[in-house]
């Protein structure tokens, strides 16, 4: 990854550098960095090997700035099964955004068969030729290689994306943390219609059976529905070697500022 990335530490702050704009205002962080770097503090001061972060809820309140930015951690349950750990996202001082994180035991699976959707079947990434210009999203953000359907066009959507940069400089990424900076890619996938992405998500919530292997990561539409201006969203999440999870969001009708 030669990109800059998106932060650079600064003793306890990190430094959020212009490539993490969000597409809202130009002068406020994408949510997509936010629910990283929370996972990023979360699984370096307690990720445990034994345990597998599976489910990650983050509750973006606030849209910050580019101010200097602290995050928090605090150890709510640190059983032998089960682990939570709350995080909270700090901006210029001001609270923005926090996470809650579930990690629970790696054990066997019980015994029987239990059913689960089909994994999808779709081409592997390196298998889709597109244009060089299509393949960046956002300036540079990820790249992106659509298999079925874009966003706002109706019928099933499924894309394939990785990341191109570093959150944090000279840190590299965790199969955790990419799929967490991933993971906000569900509301504009799930939420776009035909006039564009009129839906800015609140939070998003990333539930995980297993690691994710490998630097892709699809997303495949599974529900989206709105009433009074509140939408949720929902795509299932797969690698190359198949299904590893799922991405939800709730989101608010939004303008966005010039």
């Amino acid at each position: 990854m030669q990109n800059e990335p998106f932060f650079t530490e600064a003793g306890k702050r990190y430094l959020a550098s212009r490539v993490s704009a969000g597409p809202w205002d130009p002068k406020s962080l994408h949510g997509r960095v936010i629910v990283g770097l929370l996972a990023h503090a979360i699984e370096s001061r307690h990720g445990d090997a034994e345990f597998l972060p599976a489910r990650l809820t983050a509750d973006m309140y606030r849209l910050p700035g580019f101010d200097p930015v602290e995050v928090t951690t605090r150890i709510v349950r640190d059983g032998k099964r089960i682990k939570v750990i709350d995080a909270e996202f700090f901006s210029g001082g001001v609270s923005m955004a926090r996470a809650t994180c579930q990690l629970l035991r790696r054990t066997r699976n019980p015994e029987g068969h239990v059913w689960s959707p089909p994994n999808w079947n779709v081409p592997a990434p390196e298998t889709i030729e597109v244009p060089p210009e299509r393949r960046s999203a956002l300036g540079g953000m990820w790249e992106i290689l659509p298999i079925v359907g874009e966003m706002g066009t109706r019928g099933p959507r499924r894309v394939w994306m990785r990341e191109v940069r570093e959150l944090v400089a000279g840190v590299p990424l965790t199969p955790f943390v990419r799929a967490a900076l991933a993971s906000d890619f569900a509301s504009p996938f799930a939420n776009a219609g035909d006039k564009g992405l009129a839906y800015i998500n609140s939070d998003v919530t990333l539930y995980l059976h297993r690691e994710m292997q490998g630097d892709w990561i699809g997303f495949e539409v599974v529900n989206h529905h709105a009433t009074d201006g509140v939408a949720i969203g929902e795509c299932f999440v797969y690698d190359k070697i198949g299904p590893i999870g799922s991405s939800t969001v709730a989101a608010l009708a939004q303008k966005r500022s010039m």
